[in-house]
């Protein structure tokens, strides 16, 4: 099981929807972001009134600096199957922020 992000930009004349962003990334690494402060923002945006990837800039800034500031910590939740690693989870979360400054008024979207 896993979880998809999108954002998604809509065209204001014929309301088309153009991905710019979408990555996967394992349950397995719910704990960890969770010890970040970042699974809602990531699982569950829409439960905390996140609607637009400029509003995921904070909270994803703020748990990124936490899980580099201590990767000792952060890697106590590693998955023992190797499926949900510290090591995997640090790019996934600095390329979705990125994605967030570089198309901040994109719609954020996620299945899990």
């Amino acid at each position: 099981m896993s979880l998809d992000v999108t954002l998604s930009k809509y065209c204001e004349c014929c309301g088309t929807k153009h991905e710019v962003y979408d990555a996967n990334i394992t349950h397995n690494l719910g704990e960890m972001a969770g010890e970040a402060g970042i699974y809602q923002a990531l699982w569950r945006p829409e439960e905390i009134g996140i609607e637009f990837a400029k509003e995921l800039i904070e909270p994803l800034t703020d748990g990124l600096n936490a899980l580099l500031a201590d990767p000792a910590h952060f890697e106590k939740f590693n998955s023992e199957n190797g499926w949900g690693m510290y090591e995997h989870f640090v790019p996934f979360v600095r390329n979705y922020l990125e994605a967030c400054k570089k198309n901040p008024k994109a719609k954020v979207e996620t299945d899990r």
